[in-house]
């Protein structure tokens, strides 16, 4: 298995999670909280999304499936919805929509939402963990090599929580703003490319 056929689909598991967007986020729901408290918010909430993931990634095709609904359709749908999202982020709706999601949704403990769901395991993460593990003919090595991938987004997703308030003033609005658009237009190329892989599977092109 050549581990190089992954980078792109730790990329696109990387954008659509955004864990840079979602750092200052992070500090602003769990404004007040101790250092350990913070600690257990963000650690519960990447198990949560874990698991959600991890769902969706085994048995989403098996759904799909039984809806009738063909993997090359639903790489081309979900390649425009994450046009759509490399839009939002292109454009600041992205941000501003997860800032008004954090101040509507304040509870105690914030771990399973809005952080888990539907900031970390959104629609947009649980589509492409749906793509990506039936992108290949690999069998249950490369399902199992895409939900490392997953682990490995959401340890840096784990890791940015942990230090988000000092990440948050080292970068500042400006360098936030200027990564979160990079991201975009990353994300916007990887969309276009899942929509290209389902026409090619239709022998539309």
């Amino acid at each position: 298995m050549d581990l190089a056929l992954y980078i792109p689909a730790f990329v696109t598991l990387f954008v659509i999670i955004d864990p840079i967007g979602l750092a200052p986020l992070f500090v602003a729901l769990t404004q007040g909280m101790t250092a350990p408290q913070r600690r257990k918010v963000a650690v519960r909430a990447c198990l949560v999304a874990l698991g959600l993931l991890t769902l969706f990634g085994l048995a989403g095709e098996a759904v799909l499936g039984f809806l009738g609904i063909s993997m090359p359709a639903f790489r081309i749908a979900g390649g425009v919805l994450l046009f759509l999202t490399a839009l939002d982020m292109l454009f600041e709706r992205r941000a501003q929509r997860r800032q008004g999601q954090a101040d509507t949704a304040h509870p105690e403990d914030p771990s399973v939402f809005p952080l888990a769901i539907p900031l970390i395991a959104g629609p947009g993460a649980i589509a492409t963990m749906i793509l990506l593990t039936g992108q290949e003919d690999g069998g249950a090595l490369h399902v199992l090599a895409v939900h490392g991938v997953m682990g490995l987004v959401l340890l840096v997703v784990l890791s940015l929580f942990l230090l988000a308030a000092p990440l948050e003033r080292l970068l500042g609005p400006t360098g936030i703003n200027v990564v979160t658009r990079l991201l975009g237009m990353l994300l916007a190329a990887l969309s276009v490319q899942f929509v290209i892989d389902g026409m090619r599977d239709l022998q539309v092109i």
